[in-house]
């Protein structure tokens, strides 16, 4: 009888170091799978249909700090309704020169405007103040609004679904991958897309389309 009970626990030890080796294999499999997407945008060409313009290398916005991975896509609004791309760029811009005690750290690879168009404020590989702890493995979009409800213009929402869908086909990423500043701090913004999640839900849909097509 007491031999039996031991083959039975040999048996179970057995049967669960099995189990945990299954197990660890299934896990190692799904980090591979869903690995994070290694950067290499030295032969990425930008469209004609963005504008850089980029801003002054400085501590408080643009760091030149290099991505070495990028994992994701995060859009934002700028808070700041009515202003324009231009606007929202030279404000980066001018925080370089800031002094005082009370100073600012906020900036953003990208930023699209009321009528469309789309001004990059520092190259694709560099690091942006713009997502808190995801600063390092995502890139950053910037959307200006024309009041205070956060909803963007038809020119401003059809740009950021062509550069988001054009950043996700380059990057090796989904719409998936596509998240909001809310998604990561649970901060409203965008404003118009944490109101109104069917909205977000179209607009993810709306990039995944475009990224279909030729």
């Amino acid at each position: 009888m007491k031999r039996l009970r031991r083959k039975r626990r040999i048996l179970i030890a057995v049967l669960a170091g099995i189990f945990l080796v299954i197990l660890l294999g299934i896990v190692w499999l799904v980090e591979v799978i869903r690995k994070p997407k290694q950067v290499d945008l030295d032969t990425v060409e930008m469209p004609s249909w963005i504008e850089q313009n980029f801003i002054r290398v400085n501590e408080f916005s643009r760091p030149g700090k290099k991505l070495e991975r990028v994992n994701g896509i995060v859009i934002h609004y700028v808070g700041n309704p009515g202003t324009t791309a231009m606007q929202n760029r030279n404000y980066f811009d001018s925080l370089a020169d800031q002094t005082g005690d009370n100073k600012v750290s906020v900036s953003s690879n990208f930023i699209i405007g009321l009528e469309g168009e789309i001004v990059q404020c520092m190259p694709l590989d560099e690091v942006a103040y713009a997502s808190n702890q995801r600063n390092s493995d995502t890139i950053s979009i910037e959307c200006c609004h024309p009041d205070a409800t956060g909803e963007f213009t038809p020119e401003t929402y059809e740009s950021m679904v062509k550069l988001t869908a054009w950043l996700c086909k380059e990057l090796d990423l989904d719409a998936g991958d596509v998240i909001r500043h809310y998604d990561i701090t649970k901060k409203k913004c965008p404003l118009y897309f944490v109101d109104h999640k069917d909205a977000w839900k179209q607009f993810r849909s709306d990039v995944k389309k475009k990224m279909g097509e030729k």
